[in-house]
């Protein structure tokens, strides 16, 4: 005959059961003990890491009712299985696996600087090979309307530019208003430079410094910082922070999202 053992817990002294929860890259979660809240970055060995949103790492056992979910008690458990590419582009965007890159169209995205080209790189660089999209750097703006003449825009071959501190008052805004073509789309993010279009949170900062007008803002940044007198450095340094979309200000993603819509339209 079968034992029969029942549980004599009294009902107010039992452990309600929480959910499992697979541990995935990106998931957010607080542990309990702590209050160290973060995102999923590594789960192996029966161990978690989180990174904080200051960049910050911890690394926690995955015990029964560890963490945190939304509010609710959780416990996580190792992914059955990983992914073998990501689901999505670092845009945000769907992958498309296997997908080959796009004969370049004649419309063009131009940015003012090389950095501003490599994280436009970094972020959306799947989706503009998938379109054909080519962006190009300029090294400054000043003689926008003579590079728009040259470029010479139509409606197969569209221009998207991309403005550094575009904003009412700026030598920017007043270059950019000589520019009138009905397939010509300039738009622009209100930072001196797109080195404060990447969240301070992502370079593990409170906040971009304010630089006093008249000093280069790049070395006023480093020497407010404390870093290193090299601003090659520091942007390769704040460019290794950005993974995807997540690191960067809304001002920009709009933009940058505008752009591409803009010289891809049929």
């Amino acid at each position: 005959m079968r034992s029969y053992n029942p549980d004599l817990t009294p009902p107010w002294k039992r452990s309600a059961p929480v959910p499992e929860v697979p541990a995935e890259v990106d998931l957010v979660v607080e542990e309990v003990s702590t209050g160290f809240c973060g995102a999923v970055i590594r789960c192996e060995a029966g161990t978690v890491t989180l990174e904080d949103r200051f960049g910050k790492h911890r690394v926690f056992p995955m015990e029964p009712r560890g963490f945190l979910l939304e509010g609710r008690v959780v416990t996580l458990v190792r992914p059955s299985a990983a992914p073998t590419r990501p689901s999505r582009t670092a845009s945000g965007s769907i992958a498309v696996p296997g997908a080959r890159a796009r004969v370049a169209r004649a419309g063009r995205i131009y940015v003012e600087g090389r950095h501003d080209a490599e994280l436009v790189e970094r972020v959306w660089g799947d989706d503009l090979r998938i379109e054909g999209v080519v962006v190009e750097y300029l090294e400054g703006i000043d003689d926008l309307p003579a590079i728009v003449a040259d470029f010479a825009p139509a409606a197969d071959a569209r221009l998207g530019i991309l403005v550094d501190h575009l904003v009412p008052g700026s030598k920017e805004s007043r270059i950019a208003a000589q520019v009138s073509s009905p397939d010509v789309l300039i738009v622009g993010h209100p930072y001196i430079d797109v080195w404060e279009a990447v969240k301070p949170s992502s370079v593990g900062i409170p906040a971009w410094p304010t630089i006093p007008r008249g000093q280069d803002w790049k070395t006023g940044v480093c020497q407010a910082l404390g870093w290193p007198a090299n601003t090659g450095a520091a942007w390769q340094h704040i460019l290794s922070k950005v993974h995807s979309y997540k690191e960067l200000e809304p001002s920009l993603l709009g933009r940058v999202e505008e752009l591409i819509d803009f010289v891809t339209a049929p």
